[in-house]
């Protein structure tokens, strides 16, 4: 009886909201690297792709990223997918799934070619190949020496990815609808994904998209810190349309920590500065690296050098008068080095630090840059829900990509430079699915139920004329200032138990949230609105999932439990959010994949992870 009447109102509300019907083969949803990659390919195999995007697609977040992207291109030095998959099982440690860890670092090779042929404009040698410059976590011969495996086009290796993929998929005929905000997934009574709702922000029209096939590309969740590098937009849309759709998140604890944003503001100054020779420096003058990585030194993987950088902190070695942050130094560079491999962090300093960085350090911290966790897929893309003791069942019509989804490569701690390498691998990965199914299945699809949607436009109401007296923004500073104190670098039991409730009285605040503009166009204090509803989601089952985790593991570090313990930890978590108004989340666990996917190598055994 209740259902009912709540379907009643629901259909009541929808009357006001006309909805626009649009079909496609095939609905992306994201336009960063992932989502373009993805939408690119399905077109190009001939399908009608449609691309979703809240963002004109070349202000997407992947354009931030500066370093490069791995491959085994022997360039500089003879070199073997094999060594960087040692490095990413290693960097993940050991929590990753090999078989996709794998596919990924096969595959480097040819997808970096690919864009090459695209017009990427890499840097390049004196001989004219791609230019490859050291990066943190990455060796030559299983863990021998420092490797340069990183690609890069100066210090705006996504920013030329990214805008070079855009002109591709215009090539291909990809349908945009930009400045459209995806509300929530339409899955039908079989668990079977249909399409997505979506609502203009020029008119505040509804739009349902009805599709065989959906992919997820909307990348990470870093503005639930209070400091991160993560745009404005980066507020886990995906992962919460998921979890609003009953589909689980996986391993959502592990957040990694940039050694490297600049103090203050959080802007990144890329690994590649340290990858070109910068070192960091603390307020005695000492290259401390050296003892907590005596081999890789400030090359060591991010988790390591973001700990090694807050112990000094916190034992009175920091620098400036508080004592409360570390310099990265860069002067000693010659300056055609910074004006030709980093010229965009040479601005950046000076924009944001007022540091001219060939006479002086950069004050940096580490900063939260990068979530490990997401939406669980397989290697193809396709997302995971375990059910019936099948933990690989996947979702039908559901894939994902890029930092929205985890495949699982990064495990409980990601590699610099994998990050563009994941979204292109994976985005083309879903592309192959897709074509591949739409081809094998047939393009034809059953009309959706009268009433698809109508709950998400009922939610959308519900936020717009909600009589409550808390403005937005003071709901989110609330949660993102909890989030840094209680789910940052270091944490304890006492902190995370105290954080879940915290964020659980947060979540509960929602109810309270008032959004003072009612108009539908253009509404940005809604948009902000449905992006902290999203980011209360993706916050709730990060802490949660974090609470029990007892072991240190990657960017999961515990001072109380300061051991990895591969007895009882090494297994993915899974969080649903059972009440999506109480936010009631249940934890269940998933097995990690120690296996590869060929037998041209043998999966790589746990061992203990230095550098």
């Amino acid at each position: 009886m209740k259902r009912s009447a709540r379907l009643l109102a629901q259909h009541k509300v929808t009357q006001a909201y006309p909805i626009i019907d649009h079909t496609f083969d095939a609905v992306v949803v994201g336009a960063g690297g992932a989502g373009l990659r993805a939408a690119m390919g399905i077109s190009a195999a001939g399908f009608d792709c449609a691309c979703i995007t809240k963002l004109y697609p070349t202000r997407s977040h992947t354009i931030a990223a500066q370093g490069g992207i791995n491959a085994a291109l022997s360039n500089v030095a003879q070199d073997d997918w094999r060594w960087h998959m040692y490095d990413t099982v290693k960097g993940a440690d050991w929590l990753g799934d090999q078989d996709a860890i794998q596919y990924m670092c096969q595959e480097a090779p040819a997808i970096v070619a690919e864009l090459e042929q695209m017009g990427v404009p890499f840097s390049r040698t004196p001989e004219g190949l791609i230019y490859q410059r050291p990066f943190g976590g990455q060796s030559f011969n299983f863990g021998k020496e420092q490797a340069r495996r990183c690609c890069a086009a100066s210090d705006r290796t996504g920013h030329a990815m990214l805008h070079t993929l855009y002109g591709q998929s215009f090539q291909y005929g990809v349908n945009f609808f930009n400045e459209y905000f995806a509300l929530d997934l339409i899955m039908d009574d079989e668990g079977v994904c249909r399409g997505v709702m979506a609502m203009s922000l020029e008119d505040g029209s509804m739009h349902r998209f009805r599709a065989k096939q959906t992919v997820l590309a909307t990348g990470g969740y870093g503005r639930a810190f209070f400091s991160c590098t993560s745009a404005k937009s980066c507020t886990g849309d995906g992962i919460a349309m998921a979890a609003r759709a009953g589909l689980p998140s996986s391993d959502l604890e592990f957040v990694q920590f940039h050694p490297t944003g600049i103090y203050g503001p959080g802007v990144l100054m890329t690994e590649g500065c340290r990858g070109e020779g910068g070192i960091l420096i603390n307020g005695e003058g000492e290259r401390f690296m050296e003892r907590y990585a005596p081999s890789a030194k400030d090359l060591a993987s991010r988790d390591v050098v973001s700990r090694a950088m807050t112990l000094e902190i916190l034992e009175g070695r920091g620098c400036g008068p508080k004592k409360d942050h570390v310099h990265l130094q860069l002067h000693h560079l010659e300056p055609s080095v910074l004006h030709d491999k980093l010229p965009g962090i040479s601005e950046n300093a000076m924009t944001f630090a007022g540091v001219n960085v060939e006479k002086e350090p950069v004050p940096v911290v580490p900063t939260v840059h990068y979530t490990m966790g997401g939406i669980p897929t397989l290697w193809t893309g396709e997302v995971v829900k375990p059910r019936n003791g099948d933990y690989e069942a996947i979702v039908p019509g559901l894939l994902a990509a890029g930092e929205t989804a985890c495949a699982s490569v990064h495990g409980a701690n990601r590699l610099g430079a994998n990050s563009l390498l994941d979204i292109v691998i994976f985005g083309k990965s879903c592309a192959n699915t897709v074509a591949f199914s739409l081809t094998k299945d047939g393009r034809a699809q059953d009309e959706l139920p009268a009433d698809a949607g109508e709950a998400s436009i009922a939610r959308v109401d519900k936020i717009l004329h909600n009589k409550g007296d808390l403005p937005t923004a003071r709901l989110r500073e609330s949660l993102k200032s909890t989030m840094a104190m209680h789910a940052g670098v270091f944490r304890t039991q006492e902190l995370l138990d105290e954080g879940c409730r915290k964020v659980n009285s947060i979540y509960q605040q929602f109810e309270d949230v008032y959004v003072d503009d009612k108009s539908p166009v253009w509404n940005s204090n809604l948009i902000e609105t449905l992006e902290l509803q999203n980011l209360l989601a993706c916050a709730i089952q990060t802490i949660e999932s974090a609470k029990p985790r007892k072991e240190s593991r990657g960017a999961h570090a515990r001072d109380d439990y300061p051991d990895r313990d591969d007895v009882h930890w090494m297994k993915h978590t899974l969080s649903y959010i059972d009440d999506i108004q109480k936010g009631t989340v249940r934890l269940d666990y998933r097995p990690v994949h120690n296996y590869t996917l060929t037998n041209e190598v043998e999966p790589f055994e746990p061992m203990k992870r230095v550098y």
